[in-house]
């Protein structure tokens, strides 16, 4: 059994209420990255629910580095004016449009890539699969591969969350859902940098 100490302070850690994080500590053993774990897989299931909910309300929320030189907006919808007002969602909003500012992304997501961005891509790698001695079906699994980390460090919700390395966007946002119990989704961002 979960004691209250592991429960508070997985709480604390997550913002998930606290009778899943119990749930989480007693399936997991009292083991707190196995919860964590379970957390995140639970995040992702009740994500996946909420997906066909109607976006109503949201916050638009820009960071500026400090030197004044780069900076990005992005507006992240949620279903009720009530979560939209939420302190924690607000913080939401400022830390993805920071971790924007930091990561440059292209798209929100993987279905924003087009076809034509696709062909792009492939023909950047194609020279340096073709010249691999491997055979063909190694040189498509090459190739896939490297298309997948291409777009993956160009894509916000599949890149590394800049304020925790363990996880991604799309966890961060898995972990509002479930402590919101809203859907939650970027719609757009926008980046601005000074040229130099």
């Amino acid at each position: 059994m979960a004691t209250l100490d592991e429960i508070k302070e997985l709480r604390d850690a997550t913002g998930i209420s606290v009778m899943q994080c119990k749930k989480a500590l007693e399936e997991a053993g009292g083991d707190k990255e196995k919860a964590l774990a379970l957390l995140r897989k639970k995040g992702s299931e009740i994500a996946s629910k909420k997906s066909d909910r109607e976006l109503g309300s949201g916050v638009v929320s820009a960071y500026i580095h400090t030197n004044h030189a780069v900076g990005a907006m992005v507006t992240l919808s949620c279903e009720t004016d009530f979560v939209a007002k939420n302190e924690e969602f607000l913080a939401l909003a400022y830390d993805i449009a920071m971790h924007i500012t930091a990561m440059n992304p292209t798209y929100v997501s993987d279905a924003q890539v087009t076809p034509e961005e696709r062909a792009k891509a492939t023909e950047l790698f194609q020279k340096e699969v073709d010249e691999s001695e491997k055979p063909a079906e190694i040189k498509e699994k090459m190739m896939q591969g490297k298309l997948d980390a291409y777009f993956k460090e160009r894509t916000l919700l599949d890149q590394s969350f800049v304020k925790n390395q363990d996880i991604t966007v799309r966890q961060e946002i898995e972990t509002a859902i479930q402590k919101f119990g809203e859907r939650i989704e970027v719609k757009t961002f926008v980046r601005g940098a000074v040229a130099g």
